[in-house]
C-alpha cells in the first residue's frame, strides 16, 4: 500500500494519506512555525522536514533566522530538532543521499543553498549570494527547489523570483568539485519561467520536474524538461495546468505519474504522459509533499 506524506499549514502537521481509500492520520503537530519541505529517509525510516519559522512580513516574508531542520520516525515518535538556533532564515524544500546521509536544502530569504549531515551535524553554506541594495535583486536571488541527480552528483535548485514576475530560473552546479563554488561553476539552465517552485529529479528518465506557481497561462502548473548530455535543459514542456498556487512534487516512475499539492489544498495525481489528473483530497493549504 502506497502513502503520500504531506505538510499543512493549518494546523502545522504532517499528515499521512493512503492512496487506496484516502484517509488521513495525523503524525506530529508542527508548533514552531511554518512548514514547508519533506524528504523520507527509506533505508533509516525517518522523515525530514524543514520549518520556515515564524512570519514577520505578511503576505510571505520570513526574515527571522528562526527556521529548523528537524526529523522523525516513520509513527511520528522521536521527534529532533538538527539544525537550528539561528542558523536557518527560510529553509524550504529539502532532500536527501542516503548512501552519504547527507542533507541538502534552499534558505530562500537567507539566499542560500545549505548542507548537513542526517543527524544534524557538519553544517555548511554550500553557496550564499551577496546582499543587494535593491529589494528585488534579493528576491531574484532567493533559492526555493532542490534536487539531486545522484549518478552524476548534480544539485539543482530554483530561483522563484518575484510572485508572478516571469522572472524564475534554474540552477545546477556540480557537488563533487573540490573548488569555492561561485558564479563561474554555477550554471544556468532555465531563465524567464513564471516562478518556479519545488524540483523532482526522474533517475529513470533523467528528466526535470517542478511545480510552478506563477501566473497562468503558463504558471500554476507542472513542468518537465530533458536534461541533455551537455547539461542543458531542452524540450521543456507544461504537462498540467490549474494547480491552486502550486508547491509540493512527488514523483512515481514506477507508476508514470506524479502527486502536486498546493496552497488552494488540492493535492492531485498527475499522469505524466498526457497530463490528465485526479483529484485525490482537498484540505486546508499545503506545503511539501512525499511518496512513502
Amino acid at each position: 500500500m502506497k502513502f503520500l506524506l504531506c505538510l499543512e499549514v493549518y494546523p502545522a502537521q504532517i499528515v499521512k494519506i493512503s492512496l487506496e481509500d484516502g484517509t488521513k492520520e495525523t503524525l506530529l503537530e508542527i508548533t514552531n512555525g511554518t512548514p514547508d519541505g519533506i524528504w523520507i529517509d527509506r533505508i533509516n525510516q525517518k522523515i525530514y522536514w524543514t520549518v520556515m519559522g515564524k512570519m514577520t512580513d505578511p503576505p510571505e516574508g520570513y526574515f527571522a533566522k528562526d527556521g529548523s531542520i528537524e526529523c522523525c520516525n516513520l509513527d511520528g515518535t522521536g521527534h529532533t530538532l538538527l539544525v537550528g538556533n539561528g542558523v536557518i532564515t527560510t529553509p524550504k524544500q529539502i532532500v536527501g543521499n542516503e548512501e552519504t546521509d547527507c542533507l541538502y536544502w534552499c534558505d530562500r530569504e537567507g539566499m542560500a543553498l545549505m548542507s548537513s549531515s542526517t543527524d544534524g551535524s557538519g553544517f555548511e553554506i554550500l553557496m550564499q549570494h551577496e546582499k543587494e541594495d535593491s529589494d528585488l535583486k534579493e528576491v531574484e536571488k532567493q533559492c526555493v527547489g532542490i534536487a539531486l541527480d545522484l549518478q552524476k552528483e548534480f544539485l539543482y535548485w530554483t530561483q522563484k523570483g518575484p510572485a508572478k514576475g516571469g522572472r524564475g530560473r534554474i540552477f545546477r552546479l556540480k557537488l563533487s568539485q573540490e573548488y569555492p563554488v561561485n558564479e563561474l561553476n554555477i550554471e544556468l539552465l532555465l531563465n524567464h519561467l513564471p516562478e518556479p517552485i519545488d524540483l523532482e529529479f526522474g533517475h529513470r528518465t533523467g528528466k526535470l520536474y517542478w511545480t510552478d506557481r506563477g501566473a497562468a497561462p503558463y504558471g500554476n502548473s507542472l513542468n518537465c524538461a530533458e536534461v541533455s548530455e551537455n547539461g542543458e535543459l531542452v524540450n521543456h514542456r507544461i504537462i498540467a495546468k490549474g494547480l491552486k498556487e502550486g508547491i509540493g512534487l512527488a514523483l512515481d516512475e514506477d507508476e508514470n505519474v506524479a502527486y502536486t499539492s498546493d496552497l488552494g489544498g488540492y493535492i492531485r495525481k498527475i499522469n505524466l504522459t498526457d497530463g490528465s489528473e485526479n483529484i485525490i483530497l482537498r484540505q486546508g493549504p499545503m506545503t511539501g509533499i512525499t511518496l512513502l
